[in-house]
């Protein structure tokens, strides 16, 4: 399995770090994709590639929620190490409407700026599009239409942490993205099973999102990336497929992606 969206630089693995990425590997677990959040995260990030570079993969971008007036000084930083090194993607970056609408002008300028990044070194990217409490403001409508204005026929990615409903999993795929599948497709009101029983599984790609949004039975616990292993099977349960296609499907789709 490759898990395409961890935080394991997280301060809440701080405790137990090593015996949480041993636990990922005994489930089969051969990569982490890390997206980045901003200036604070590079460093912890780095340090995990740093001691295991095969297994803990960075990306390299400017979260939407950590979007705020100095986001030119974040995405200076960004840019300075996309020049310094190669990271497999650009993430997470994106739109987040859910918190507050301060920023709203300054995210959507944040996003197409490091969409010029992944043209200008042809990498994809990692979407976070979250919709207001209320759902009256849409993040993955309003990302695909900033993708769709941006109009370059190489832009591809994930569109991670996807719960959105079949028309909106439809106009990503027409996008040439890939949904990231987590621990939502679990839930009991998650929405993914009126989703994945209606796509193909190579639309899509496995991810924990870890330490947030624990599949059952740990909803409302710490995530962790061996809950991977719970996503894998919820999903060959709703797409009524054999479990180890969707791990060589899934797999297959992220090498594809980064490669």
């Amino acid at each position: 399995m490759i898990e395409t969206h961890a935080h394991i630089y997280d301060e809440k693995f701080d405790a137990d770090r090593n015996e949480m990425l041993q636990r990922a590997k005994e489930v089969g677990v051969k990569e982490v994709w890390m997206p980045n959040c901003s200036s604070e995260t590079i460093g912890g990030m780095l340090a995990l590639e740093e001691n295991e570079p095969s297994f803990c993969v960075p990306m390299m971008g400017l979260h939407p929620c950590y979007v705020k007036e100095d986001f030119k000084d974040e995405l200076t930083i960004v840019t300075k190490w996309l020049e310094e090194r190669q990271f497999k993607m650009i993430g997470e970056i994106g739109l987040d409407f859910y918190w507050d609408l301060t920023f709203v002008k300054e995210q959507e300028e944040a996003f197409l700026e490091q969409l010029l990044l992944a043209k200008k070194y042809n990498i994809p990217i990692c979407i976070h599009s979250r919709n207001s409490k209320k759902n009256e403001h849409n993040a993955i409508i309003r990302c695909c239409e900033l993708i769709e204005e941006f109009n370059w026929e190489g832009l591809r990615g994930i569109f991670h942490c996807f719960s959105g409903n079949l028309e909106e999993a439809k106009r990503i795929i027409g996008l040439n993205f890939l949904l990231g599948i987590g621990g939502v497709a679990t839930f009991k009101k998650g929405g993914l099973d009126k989703v994945l029983p209606y796509i193909e599984i190579e639309n899509i790609v496995l991810e924990t999102d870890s330490p947030y949004l624990a599949p059952v039975p740990f909803r409302g616990k710490r995530n962790e990336v061996s809950y991977i292993d719970l996503v894998a099977d919820r999903v060959a349960f709703l797409m009524t497929i054999e479990k180890q296609e969707v791990l060589r499907c899934t797999d297959a789709n992220a090498k594809e992606l980064i490669n």
